[in-house]
């Protein structure tokens, strides 16, 4: 990996927050959580009729410490190619996409309940 600046005067290594050392000579463990993979969860679709007889897709039943909403979020806004948004841990996007969606979801590794 080469950094922005690799060479010149301002070329800073980037350091463990924790403990100061260089991040190749760090032995910090890690942070982030262990997070279960995607065969292991089950996801939910549906399609609701919002206000003003708008259709949205929700997905939910995913445990938002386990799974990355906002990359599932982005990932699927881009195989639909629609607009889309987090409430409440469930993501919602613009239209009737279930089918899609499913499908998308499948393809990452997901479960689908029926």
């Amino acid at each position: 990996m080469t950094r922005l600046f690799a060479g010149t005067p301002f070329d800073i290594p980037p350091r463990c927050d924790r403990c100061g050392e260089l991040e190749e000579s760090c032995g910090c463990e890690s942070l982030g959580p262990e997070r279960l993979p995607a065969e292991k969860q089950t996801a939910k679709v549906r399609a609701d009729r919002r206000k003003h007889k708008r259709m949205v897709t929700v997905v939910w039943g995913l445990d938002p410490v386990d799974c990355d909403l906002k990359d599932l979020l982005s990932k699927l806004k881009a195989a639909c190619g629609s607009g889309g948004s987090l409430q409440d841990d469930q993501i919602e996007l613009q239209g009737d996409h279930a089918a899609r969606v499913k499908k998308q979801l499948q393809e990452i590794g997901f479960k689908i309940a029926k």
